[in-house]
């Protein structure tokens, strides 16, 4: 758990030079910011103020935005003082007893949280069972009406054709459904957004179960990225900017972990309906229900979004910022805390507004390194979407019957949602990047199996094959699960500055849905021209690279805040790199042959200097280490 700590970075400006929040004006004469002066902003810009100066500070900007009555106000005064070091609260003197036990519950016990922000987390869960249904009720699905559309051969036309169908969200997610999430978001706030999409999912999930033709149910699946793309984009960004940094990666990751749960939820209703039989004037009435049933989570979704409050963050982007406290007060147990939240997302927010070097946003997310950097951190590619979007017809290429394919679709769509819930303890103690690389190996080596697999012959071994595939994809799930599956929208959700964030978010799940496109419509073609052997290497392969590219080029983010995040992703790429060459001798010396050696830091430590006793103020050069 990283909070600000009073400390200052070398070539920060003196207190004299700074502003109200604490960073170097900005004016027109000023020159450009920097990485170094951005850097030394960020680290804390409370870092040189008293306690005394701090309250003023904190009642000035409860004044000048009307947040509230007197009490808010008290309440101004005393946050923006433990804002400048949360974790020294016990030295303030300004807080009372009842305050100070509440503090102490946050640091001792961070799982209790007040209901409503649980509530947030239901919402967000119940958004991603939505998506996980999008996604997999077609898995069982496409097994009968690629029959009825005459598409189910292995000639050209029909492997292209069930791939395009199939594929159809993921196409509208990467041309224009994640890039509604700007507009969305600006017009709509994160739960009006919420809304809507749900809304668009459940209608379109209800037109594909009356589709009669092949292009008929690729227009219908291709408006369903309409729902899908924005919510994908949205969601993360919502969990994100209502969790304390504590929990946040655990929580966010809640994403990826429900799902998991709706694949599998996608899966059952296959089951369920398969033995639906035909009603007269109704033809393929099992194959109709399964598509259909994925509307019911998102009207579920649509009934109660807006008894969530809406994200701080947002208020604070629309420069509402009594609303955003308001909101901040319900997802917190007491208004200090609150106030505290607030008023150092409000300093950290204009050291951030520094950034904004004055040309279009889109092209800041490729111009400015540490949006850069950001961007490349968020890509995951591995292959996980082609199990999940055909494991049934992969199945019933190991000559599984249907019943036994989705059957066995079922199987891997419990280890995906069960294997990831060891994630929401991991991803904030392992650690981000730490969960990729220990998983990106093991995914390689199960792809490789599961594909190495189908040369087992069928009419001699017909059981060892069916068992050495299945264990192969179930094995794959197994790392999967809590590495590849629930870090990637954790990075995109935490990477981005805010006023980049929405910009960001939609450029990665952008990203992201543009791949699976690529998967879906590319992998039944590819598994008749390499067969299952070559298809399923191809991606081991892939994850191969995913390693090193981890390993060079994404920083660990467990446990900064979002405003904080700045510092961990403006370290140099060369930088990070070389420091991911140096861990790979470094890993077999210490953890292979046993050797006794120092923990390998990004940057060698600093000298520590003596800390002034005026305030929770620290001199000290820059450790990198500990923020990146």
């Amino acid at each position: 758990m990283a909070y600000p700590t009073a400390e200052k970075s070398p070539g920060e400006a003196s207190s004299e030079s700074k502003g109200l929040t604490g960073h170097a004006e900005v004016g027109p004469d000023a020159s450009p910011p920097t990485a170094t002066n951005i850097n030394a902003t960020l680290a804390n810009p409370l870092a040189s103020y008293s306690h005394a100066e701090l309250e003023e500070m904190g009642e000035a900007y409860a004044r000048k935005y009307n947040i509230g009555d007197e009490s808010d106000v008290l309440a101004f005064r005393q946050g923006a003082v433990c804002a400048q070091d949360p974790l020294r609260f016990d030295t303030y003197a300004g807080l009372d007893e009842q305050e100070m036990n509440v503090m102490r519950k946050e640091f001792a016990h961070r799982w209790s949280q007040p209901r409503l922000l649980y509530l947030v987390i239901v919402l967000c869960s119940t958004c991603a069972a939505v998506q996980g249904m999008d996604e997999t009720v077609v898995n069982g699905a496409q097994l009968f009406f690629s029959r009825q559309f005459g598409i189910h051969g292995d000639d050209p036309r029909s492997t292209w054709l069930l791939g395009l169908v199939n594929s159809a969200p993921y196409l509208c997610c990467a041309l224009a459904g994640c890039w509604l999430t700007v507009p969305f978001n600006h017009w709509f706030g994160r739960r009006g957004t919420i809304f809507v999409t749900c809304l668009i999912s459940a209608l379109a999930c209800f037109w594909q179960a009356f589709t009669n033709t092949w292009w008929h149910m690729f227009l219908a699946r291709f408006c369903l990225g309409f729902g899908i793309g924005p919510k994908s984009a949205t969601v993360p960004i919502y969990a994100a900017e209502t969790t304390p940094p504590a929990i946040r990666g655990a929580l966010v990751m809640q994403w990826q972990m429900w799902t998991a749960f709706g694949i599998m939820l996608g899966y059952v209703a296959d089951l369920v309906f398969y033995h639906v039989s035909d009603r007269h004037g109704i033809t393929g009435l099992n194959w109709r229900l399964m598509m259909g049933s994925a509307l019911l989570p998102a009207v579920v979704v649509c009934f109660f979004v807006f008894m969530c409050p809406e994200s701080p963050r947002w208020y604070m982007s629309k420069g509402r910022h009594a609303k955003a406290y308001q909101s901040m007060v319900r997802l917190r147990y007491s208004k200090v805390q609150a106030a505290r939240d607030i008023f150092y997302m409000h300093t950290l927010l204009e050291a951030e507004a520094n950034m904004q070097l004055g040309r279009s946003k889109l092209l800041e997310l490729v111009a400015v390194p540490r949006n850069r950097r950001a961007m490349v951190a968020s890509e995951i590619f591995c292959g996980v979407n082609v199990i999940a979007y055909y494991s049934s017809a992969i199945f019933e290429q190991a000559h599984f019957s249907d019943i036994s394919a989705l059957a066995a679709s079922l199987g891997f769509g419990i280890i995906n949602f069960l294997f990831a819930l060891p994630a929401v303890y991991t991803i904030d103690t392992f650690g981000r990047r730490n969960l990729l690389l220990a998983t990106f190996p093991f995914m390689s080596l199960f792809l490789f199996f599961t594909g190495f697999s189908f040369w087992i012959p069928d009419e001699t071994l017909h059981t060892a094959r069916i068992a050495c595939i299945t264990l192969g994809i179930y094995l794959f799930g197994i790392v999967y699960s809590p590495g590849a599956g629930p870090v990637p929208f954790t990075y995109s959700a935490e990477a981005y500055p805010l006023y980049v964030r929405s910009y960001g978010m939609s450029l990665a799940t952008a990203t992201t849905w543009f791949f699976n496109f690529v998967l879906s419509i590319t992998w039944p073609s590819m598994r008749t021209a390499f067969y299952d052997q070559g298809a399923f290497s191809w991606y081991a392969v892939w994850n191969m690279i995913g390693f090193f590219l981890v390993l060079f080029f994404v920083p660990e983010t467990k446990g900064k805040t979002l405003e904080e995040l700045d510092q961990v992703f403006s370290v140099p790429t060369r930088v990070h790199a070389g420091y991911g060459l140096r861990q790979i001798p470094y890993f077999f010396k210490r953890y292979v042959f046993r050797q006794p050696l120092a923990p390998l830091r990004l940057h060698p430590r600093p000298q520590e200097t003596d800390r002034q006793d005026a305030s929770y103020r620290r001199e000290r050069e820059h450790d990198a280490e500990k923020r990146v």
